[in-house]
């Protein structure tokens, strides 16, 4: 080996003779591919990684060129590894005749004499460096990389391709998988393990060998001292760093969105979404947070968006990952029942259309259309009432006349424009829409929220940068801020702040998914809850469950909400008594309205009455034909009339009940003396 060495110094450094044929020999170098996979990317707005794959070997290979690093590492590599590199050619005679004089004196191989670029040969074509075929090879693809190269890109090609331990290579997967950040700003011992871990990356793996590493790392520092690369003081304090080395896990955040930006442009290396880093983080955190202490299969899903801009600021597809496969399922994009949350649309719509304005007053009472019988989610009814107020309580009655008035397949073809794609089943929307009786996704409710909160615009949401799409009208500006008004005045959550948040909860059929959507000035946010294969889970409302989370969201967004905006000049803002004669009731004009719950008149409750043969009694509202019993035993059956004469009752305290046709029934206690 000494003899080839001193053979390759020689030649190097023949005469003008033999140099000619040196030139033609090193133009005549056939250069390894120089383009090297690298690991796909994909960062946030600013930059921040949130998500990084392997190459196919399975290999950590990230981009980083001299800009990108620390210069003071930079220097170190340099000093330690080639102090001639930025003035030889490639090959270093010098360090070539000092490696071989040191070997030939010692008998063994004290230093080498391979350059950087010489190193960077090696690695483009994974060629040994012990036998001298081998050498000769490198040194003629270093001389011709440098007539092709700058020394900047020659750099480039080392730090990319360095290995640093385990399927690790390049100087930017080292710093962040052992000291967990980007290598912009560097400390003189992290500089020192970077340049000493190449020469042997696996005995000197720092998160497996640390006391080797230590020791190559402190010889490298005792060289940047000698040479001038470092001060006494920071070689001292290098020294003394015993900060613990181990892998860190690389950023793999939104899972869910990273994967399908990577499916959407595979071929694209790094790839930049519209997300906040920090702002996904932590919303990642709080969803698992959410699920922790619910059932192991109760998966959630968070969407947060700039209502202005569409831009998806941060999206959450489930908790985790997870074992058992539900967690892979990104339930952002997935077609749930909506449940009650469509009702702003609905109400916003009749504004439009001149049906109904927040004061005109709508019966919550049983109804009927064509058969079709809905109740509300407590079984109760609550008379007349203002329409704001419906839509806060969330009544279906209200909201069901509403649709018929507007028709359902209107409300489809607003979702449609708000840039949601509802799925109807059998492809024909009847009134069960209003109730949640369809599919969409919460990136749809987020979008359709969103153009509520815009002035009734519907921006696209988006993800990358370039695909923002233009505004859709879907409500007028009066109309969307009237929402915004009833909806900010629902009660928040027990322990969230009292802020002005427009939210809307809702729990579908069967309680299989619980929603939350809400909105301030600048921001709209989604919740879902639920299981992903559909099961229902007992319990689960969107008011219990999802709005806390909701809250918890936007406080974690920011440290204030945004106000929502005053009202536009042409909103309608007057009491009842001043609305135009049309706008102050609400009356369906197709339903068939079902009687009020049976009033038991006479006797009243708890009136004393002499004995009797007979004793009259009479019932108002509800829903003929009529029972009646006393004392739990039927008295009058199939009874029509509202007024009926029953048999003479006992001494002492008696029960009257009256039964309407739906089942309702009224009570009272009586005393016969």
């Amino acid at each position: 080996m000494t003899r080839v060495l001193v053979l390759l110094a020689l030649l190097l450094w023949g005469g003008a003779a033999a140099r000619d044929g040196l030139d033609g020999w090193i133009d005549q170098t056939v250069l390894p591919p120089l383009g090297q996979d690298t690991s796909a990317e994909v960062r946030d707005r600013n930059g921040d990684l949130l998500r990084v794959y392997t190459v196919a070997d399975g290999r950590w290979r990230l981009r980083a060129g001299v800009g990108d690093v620390d210069p003071g590492y930079l220097k170190m590599l340099t000093t330690y590894e080639d102090r001639r590199f930025y003035s030889h050619s490639g090959v270093d005679p010098r360090a070539i005749l000092r490696a071989t004089w040191q070997s030939a004196k010692a008998g063994r191989v004290i230093s080498g004499g391979s350059t950087l670029t010489m190193q960077v040969a090696r690695l483009l074509e994974d060629s040994g460096t012990g036998q001298w075929a081998g050498k000769l090879r490198q040194m003629r693809v270093a001389l011709a990389l440098e007539r092709r190269l700058s020394k900047a890109e020659i750099l480039d090609l080392y730090l990319l391709l360095a290995p640093m331990g385990g399927n690790l290579e390049g100087v930017r997967a080292a710093t962040l998988s052992y000291f967990g950040k980007e290598p912009r700003r560097l400390t003189p011992a992290e500089s020192a393990m970077l340049v000493a871990l190449p020469q042997s990356p696996e005995a000197r793996r720092p998160d497996r060998a640390p006391a080797a590493a230590a020791e190559a790392r402190n010889r490298v520092l005792d060289r940047a001292l000698r040479y001038g690369a470092i001060t006494e003081g920071e070689a001292r304090a290098a020294k003394s760093d015993t900060a613990p080395y181990q892998r860190h896990a690389f950023p793999a955040l939104a899972p869910h969105l990273t994967d399908h930006a990577r499916a959407f442009a595979p071929d694209t290396p790094v790839q930049t979404l519209t997300l906040y880093a920090q702002v996904q983080h932590q919303m990642e955190a709080l969803a698992r947070a959410a699920t922790r202490p619910l059932s192991d299969r109760l998966s959630i899903a968070i969407l947060v968006a700039d209502h202005a801009s569409g831009e998806i600021v941060a999206s959450v597809g489930s908790a985790g990952l997870g074992e058992d496969g539900q967690g892979f399922v990104d339930m952002t994009r997935a077609v749930r029942s909506p449940g009650s949350t469509l009702k702003p649309l609905i109400y916003g719509l009749a504004f439009d259309q001149g049906l109904a304005h927040p004061e005109t007053l709508i019966d919550d009472r049983p109804m009927a259309f064509d058969g079709y019988a809905p109740q509300n989610f407590d079984g109760e009814f609550r008379g007349e009432l203002p329409v704001a107020e419906a839509l806060r309580l969330s009544l279906n009655l209200p909201a069901v006349q509403l649709t018929d008035a507007i028709g359902p397949q209107n409300l489809i073809a607003a979702l449609r424009r708000a840039g949601a794609d509802p799925q109807v089943p059998g492809g024909k929307p009847g009134l069960a829409v209003a109730l949640g009786g369809l599919g969409l996704t919460l990136t749809d409710l987020v979008q359709m929220y969103g153009g509520l909160a815009n002035g009734g615009q519907a921006l696209p949401l988006h993800w990358r940068a370039d695909a923002a799409g233009d505004p859709t009208r879907v409500l007028s500006r009066a109309s969307a801020w009237q929402i915004g008004h009833v909806l900010s005045a629902l009660t928040p959550p027990p322990g969230a702040p009292a802020n002005k948040l427009a939210y809307k909860t809702g729990t579908s059929y069967g309680h299989r998914d619980a929603w939350a959507v809400g909105y301030d000035g600048r921001h709209v946010i989604g919740v879902w809850l639920g299981r992903p294969d559909g099961t229902p889970v007992p319990g689960v409302f969107g008011g219990d469950l999802a709005a806390p989370v909701l809250f918890e969201a936007f406080a974690r967004l920011k440290p204030q909400f945004d106000a929502l905006p005053p009202p536009p000049p042409e909103t309608l803002m007057i009491g009842a008594s001043s609305l135009p004669e049309p706008l102050r009731r609400f009356r369906s004009r197709r339903a068939e309205v079902a009687p009020d719950q049976p009033n038991l008149v006479f006797p009243p409750d708890g009136a004393v009455l002499a004995v009797a043969d007979t004793l009259p009694v009479k019932v108002r509202d509800g829903r003929p034909p009529f029972t009646w019993l006393a004392n739990g035993q039927p008295i009058v059956t199939g009874e029509r009339g509202r007024e009926v004469t029953l048999p003479g009752l006992g001494r002492g305290f008696n029960d009257l009940a009256v039964i309407d046709a739906m089942g309702r029934s009224a009570r009272v206690t009586i005393q016969v003396e």
